[in-house]
């Protein structure tokens, strides 16, 4: 493989590292919470050498203090890590799969005596009412335009497919209890072959089919209309189905000049003869990394070695193109074999009407994100009336007013969809792509792609004659066009106006009785005696307010947030600052998964607090220690009881400066956090975390609630040494170090980006080398080291300030002037 493709310097993720990772063993190693004194003790057993899993050589270490004596950022002539031999990289979409990527081509046409016809469905019919399929491809007002795409999504199959389902479920479980029992074995079969893709369609019923629509409409005066109405949908079964878009413009030209079979059936060859095959599938921290991040090169060597292995595979050693297969011919010029020029989308081409169509295929894929929509775009056309002339919302609702009749808009609409309320989006005398996409828009908002459910139910468009089905699905979210759907308020929850930029709460929404969670809210206010409990949620919550700005994880640094004890106009305001910076559509979204993980876990907070357990939490540190072994005096090294360990590193949940300020915030979201607890997302999300938990690296600490200590609260020497010396070790291994960037990346409290999109990224870590112990300043460094030579680690790396690189190249020399026994 290196024959094909260089490696690249300090930047493999499964190699260990010689003398700069030799603290792997030390860090393994923990001071319980009754001797805080033994653990600088503890850690520098790392200079015996029996305690290193390998020793470097005395030339390695001359060379290294040479090019440390150069200046303390000359990192290239670092020692080199010793590689291991990697596992295959797998492929997302293998090429021997049998997996479509398209599964049906359809054509329907507009007749002035029979209504909307289903021309043609190939290879096969989809199943079901043609020609309710037929309308849902011929829109209303479609003659009106020239051209209008619309989307729709199919259940097919739905009984089929459940049986099949079922099985895959079995065999999940089957394989995650083998994994269970496996222990050690986790780390090198179970983590690789794990992705989130394996899990989401199977939480809430099977796979659905995403159609994409193109309506074309040609003046034709032989006709009676005298226009001719054709439209052509493709069927798959990829999310990503935006990228067709360009095909579907040839195609249905092609189909109007030749309105035959054949037309369809070489449209269905050439995107199924799309090569994805080079395309690596990344795990789930993978997926999250990559999303969190602006470098154009981060996971690049999965793409440098997925290309070597095929080239291995063709038996062209030498790197000639003459055995190459097509996806390896598509940029020749390019002298690394057409590396992607930016790893968050795999360039392909489809080969299609004698056109070469380049295609942009997203490598991370979140969930419930559906084809290509502007979260800015629904923001601004609900902003921009509110912030000119504000109107309040009558009537108001517990569920979806949370800061009171002038709530904002978009989190009312966030409330809506999150409490499971009907939701319509009303586009009167515009094109079905734009409440299509107003759909697609809010589904992903709601998401934040982590919650699932919203998708399953959503109708990104329909008409009146399918009110009936429609009003029997609990919690929809649809497009219409038809202005008869304002008039009905018994019919929806949330009218969203895209015309006029309004939203409007229905007169007949019900509000159900207070819940035990308010109640106990109400009943314990925590306040001074001359607040009354009748004073109810609001005035509680004023009490007091979160330095991290409730859900907006913004601190405020000045000013009072009594009037928003909440967070959302604090929210709010950092999203429109954003959009007006114009920092762009990733980081937007960024922002609302931000907020949506830190509802999640106020509501498992919120639960413990109210009911005393929660769903939303699966944490056991008395299962096993995070890396054996933990205590170099324990009789069964593999193990620790859990009273063992100090009562700062067993935390978990979210992080409060103190009590008070938590009863506040999760007072204030109590409402809404009860109209969540009895939705689809909820219970999707639950599964989805039992999910997570048998495949997460790390299971006996909460590094989410250890890295938030270390970036909101003032922690002495002890506490704080406990944390450092706790994390690392936990995270030796590859698995383990991508969970802490995916905590890390998720897990910044200041939602001001770096020019990375990590947030604060390594910075509360890299303050452990200043730590007045300095076993602690080691363990802190050999953390460092290992995340410098992961692949995705050395980008977090890079954001780092100069004045931490030089810190822990200091701490690192002087560990390897002590494994040479200098002074």
């Amino acid at each position: 493989m290196a024959t094909v493709l260089p490696l690249r310097a300090n930047t493999n993720s499964t190699g260990s590292a010689s003398t700069s990772t030799s603290l792997r063993q030390s860090t393994s190693s923990f001071p319980s919470s009754g001797d805080r004194s033994t653990a600088q003790s503890l850690l520098t057993r790392s200079a015996d050498p029996s305690t290193h899993r390998s020793q470097p050589s005395n030339a390695s270490n001359n060379s290294h203090r040479s090019s440390i004596s150069n200046g303390p950022l000359t990192m290239a002539a670092h020692r080199p890590p010793q590689r291991r031999v990697q596992r295959p990289i797998k492929s997302r979409y293998p090429a021997d799969s049998t997996e479509k990527h398209v599964e049906y081509i359809l054509v329907a046409s507009f007749d002035i005596d029979r209504g909307s016809v289903m021309e043609h469905q190939y290879p096969g019919p989809v199943g079901g009412d043609e020609v309710m399929l037929a309308e849902l491809m011929l829109p209303d007002q479609t003659h009106l335009r020239s051209q209008d795409w619309t989307i729709f999504f199919l259940h097919k199959d739905a009984e089929a497919e459940e049986e099949g389902l079922e099985g895959k479920r079995k065999k999940r479980r089957k394989r995650d209890e083998g994994q269970a029992d496996g222990g050690a074995q986790r780390e090198d079969e179970g983590e690789e072959d794990w992705d989130s893709d394996d899990e989401q369609d199977s939480m809430d019923g099977p796979p659905l089919v995403y159609v994409l629509n193109l309506v074309n409409t040609k003046t034709d005066h032989t006709v009676k209309r005298g226009a001719v109405v054709k439209a052509m949908a493709i069927c798959t079964r990829h999310s990503f189905l935006h990228i067709y878009k360009p095909l579907l413009l040839l195609a249905l030209e092609q189909y109007f000049a030749h309105p035959q079979v054949e037309t369809l059936a070489n449209l269905y060859n050439a995107v199924n003869g799309m090569d994805l095959s080079l395309m690596p599938r990344l795990n789930f921290y993978e997926q999250f990394i990559l999303q969190a991040s602006g470098a154009k090169d981060l996971f690049v060597e999965k793409f440098e070695a997925i290309i070597a292995q095929r080239v291995a595979e063709n038996g062209s050693e030498s790197g000639s193109q003459g055995s190459m297969s097509p996806a390896l011919q598509q940029h020749p010029s390019r002298s690394r074999f057409g590396l992607p020029r930016d790893t968050h989308e795999f360039e392909s081409v489809v080969h299609y009407a004698h056109v070469p169509v380049p295609i942009k295929i997203p490598v991370a894929l979140s969930a419930e994100t559906v084809g290509d929509f502007s979260l800015i775009k629904l923001i601004t056309t609900f902003s921009t009336p509110h912030s000119t002339s504000p109107v309040p919302f009558t009537p108001t609702h517990p569920h979806l007013t949370t800061s009171g009749p002038n709530t904002h808009p978009i989190i009312v609409l966030l409330n809506a969809l999150l409490t499971q309320k009907r939701v319509i989006f009303l586009g009167h005398n515009l094109p079905s792509s734009e409440v299509a996409e107003a759909v697609l828009a809010a589904c992903a908002l709601a998401s934040g792609g982590m919650l699932q459910g919203f998708t399953r139910h959503a109708f990104p468009y329909t008409d009146l004659t399918k009110i009936d089905d429609l009003l029997k699905v609990p919690g929809f979210i649809a497009g219409v066009t038809n202005p008869a759907f304002g008039h009905k308020t018994e019919w929806w929850d949330v009218l969203c106006d895209i015309s006029t930029g309004r939203m409007r709460i229905s007169n007949k929404i019900e509000t159900g009785p207070p819940t035990e969670g308010v109640t106990y809210f109400q009943q314990n206010p925590m306040a001074p005696s001359t607040m009354s409990a009748s004073a109810g949620i609001v005035a509680i919550a004023a009490v007091g307010h979160s330095l991290s700005a409730g859900l907006g994880g913004n601190a405020i640094p000045t000013g009072s947030l009594s009037g928003d004890p909440t967070g959302d106009a604090a929210f709010m305001t950092s999203i429109l600052t954003a959009i007006n910076e114009r920092h762009g559509e990733n980081a937007i979204r960024t922002k609302f998964r931000l907020w949506i993980a830190k509802f999640t876990r106020l509501a498992s907070a919120f639960e413990e607090l109210v009911y005393g357990a929660s769903a939303l939490l699966i944490h056991d540190p008395s299962l096993t220690s995070p890396k054996p072994p933990f205590s170099p005096d324990s009789p069964n090294p593999a193990s620790m009881p859990a009273n063992d360990l100090p009562p700062e590193v067993l935390g978990h949940g979210y992080v409060w400066p103190s009590n008070q300020h938590r009863h506040a915030e999760l007072a204030a979201n109590a409402t809404r956090i009860e109209g969540w607890r009895n939705t689809r997302s909820y219970y999707n999300f639950v599964q989805d975390l039992t999910t997570y938990y048998t495949h997460r690296p790390v299971k006996a600490l909460d590094l989410q609630h250890l890295h938030d200590k270390l970036a909101k609260l003032r922690l002495g020497p002890d506490v704080s040494a406990n944390i450092y010396l706790a994390i690392c070790a936990a995270v030796q291994t590859e698995h383990e170090t991508n969970q802490l960037l995916a905590t890390i990346a998720s897990g910044s409290w200041d939602a001001r980006q770096g020019s990375a999109g990590m947030g604060q990224g390594l910075f509360y870590l890299a303050l452990g080398l200043f730590h007045p112990r300095k076993g602690v300043r080691e363990a802190v460094a050999g953390l460092l080291g290992r995340i410098r030579e992961h692949e995705a680690g050395r980008h977090f790396w890079g954001a780092l300030g100069r004045f931490a690189k030089v810190a822990w190249e200091r701490v690192d020399m002087g560990v390897a002037r002590g494994e040479n026994g200098e002074v």
